[in-house]
């Protein structure tokens, strides 16, 4: 062989290493995510200050390049970086937005894995929606400051107001957290609880999920709680209600169990090995969210003169847990099966706990004149949209209703057993639950369910009440 051709050979040898891309490809939100790799593992050390509502912290990330990467992001909001290392070399980044843009000392291969050190610190982001109307508390999301700690909560995005992570739910990873905080705070986290030691007037809680989670499911909740930890059919459920609150604040959050008990006559085997609550009392939280076995609920929400509907939140959130959770979205456009399947949920527990019946609460929308604008937009546009609205929660729960009187109780609950367990730990999409349900049918669903998802006129009513 001559060198020219030797030359050459080795040339088409050398692998081109090129940058992840700074997006995931969402059309609805095509910032959000990152391209070129896949996070397995968070390990983040947090140390937080209430008094300065300062946060300093060390996130060590273990993924695996997809590409042959030359630079990749991650995705942080408004924190100081200190330092970055890429398997425990020091690494070059920029900053361009919420971007953390990072080139490692050398290119990373295609399916090697490897670690990401960021060490970093400020003061958290805080968003404030302000109520224009003078009837409500402004609405916060994000890292909330409390008047005793701090709590994380937001959809779609809030992980990133506290560690750096590839911030979209395509790629869900494991976690353990380890959070200090001045002695007499209590630090509440995902998942299992790890202990806490205490040093120097620091006390330091440890957490871990060794199940995959979206990060918008992650939270870290600081200040003082009243801890209910018990075991319940061999799974430790942790309830963390405010301690400032009253005892009643923790009724409707107490059934949590019961209604996992109920849901999984429905749905299958509850997917996590903890479950539980955290009740807040800030005004500005005004909406709960479904952080990955530990809902986090405003105590406005359940602590109210109507019980029923408290309650009726409580069985929303830990819907959540199989749909949303352990089954998550691929892209926010498919958002209806997070939110529609959870308020299905809800009208199901409804019925079963002497309220409302679900006959009753599809047709009370359904009798929504045609102009309503709760008929549009459709919950479902892969084209993109806006992703978060009205209709994905109750058209999301119709359909499910609509497809159930289509394919009888029996077809039904089967779908919904076989989606919960053929997407467990991972994500699902639209076109799968559609694909899933004709199989499960016997016949083609698709013209049915698009007619319910994505029709912009009113579906004919499958169910319309007697005369």
């Amino acid at each position: 062989m001559g060198w020219l051709t030797m030359l050459a050979g080795a040339a088409l040898l050398t692998p081109v290493f090129t940058p992840g891309t700074a997006g995931a490809g969402d059309p609805d939100f095509p910032a959000y995510g990152n391209g070129g790799y896949d996070v397995a593992h968070y390990d983040l050390d947090v140390r937080y200050r209430p008094d300065t509502d300062e946060l300093t912290g060390h996130a060590t990330i273990r993924a695996t390049a997809t590409q042959n990467l030359s630079r990749f992001d991650l995705d942080l909001i408004g924190l100081t970086v200190d330092a970055v290392q890429v398997d425990g070399r020091p690494a070059t980044w920029t900053r361009d937005g919420w971007e953390l843009v990072v080139t490692p000392p050398r290119g990373l291969p295609e399916h090697r894995p490897f670690t990401v050190d960021v060490h970093y610190h400020g003061v958290p982001r805080q968003w404030v929606i302000p109520d224009e109307t003078g009837q409500f508390p402004d609405l916060k999301y994000g890292f909330v400051a409390t008047d005793d700690g701090a709590i994380a909560i937001g959809e779609p995005e809030s992980a990133t107001t506290w560690y750096p992570a590839n911030d979209h739910p395509g790629d869900k990873a494991t976690y353990s957290v380890q959070v200090a905080v001045p002695d007499g705070l209590t630090a509440i986290g995902n998942g299992r609880p790890l202990g806490h030691t205490t040093h120097a007037g620091w006390t330091t809680w440890r957490w871990a999920s060794a199940r995959p989670m979206v990060t918008y499911a992650s939270t870290i909740a600081i200040g003082r709680w009243r801890v209910d930890e018990h075991v319940h059919r061999g799974r430790t459920t942790i309830l963390a209600v405010d301690a400032a609150l009253p005892a009643s604040a923790g009724t409707a959050v107490a059934r949590t169990d019961e209604i996992i008990d109920y849901f999984e006559g429905l749905f299958g085997p509850y997917p996590f090995d903890t479950a539980g609550a955290i009740v807040e009392r800030d005004d500005g939280l005004q909406f709960a969210l479904e952080t990955q076995t530990r809902p986090i609920y405003p105590s406005t929400f359940v602590d109210g003169p109507d019980a029923r509907n408290a309650v009726g939140t409580v069985a929303h959130e830990t819907a959540h847990q199989w749909f949303g959770d352990s089954v998550s979205l691929d892209y926010w456009y498919d958002f209806w099966l997070n939110e529609g399947f959870a308020t299905y949920a809800e009208w199901l527990w409804s019925e079963h706990d002497g309220g409302t019946t679900v006959r009753e609460l599809f047709n009370r929308y359904y009798g929504l004149p045609e102009t309503s604008a709760f008929w549009t937009p459709a919950p479902y546009r892969p084209e993109g949209g806006a992703a978060m609205t009205v209709s994905s929660y109750s058209r999301g729960a119709m359909t499910l209703h609509a497809l159930r009187l289509r394919t009888g109780d029996a077809t039904f609950f089967a779908i919904l057993r076989a989606w919960a367990d053929g997407h467990r730990y991972g994500n699902g999409s639209t076109e799968q639950f559609i694909a899933l349900a004709s199989r499960r049918a016997g016949q083609d669903l698709r013209p049915f369910l698009l007619d319910w998802l994505t029709g912009a006129a009113k579906p004919p009513n499958p169910d319309p009440l007697p005369a």
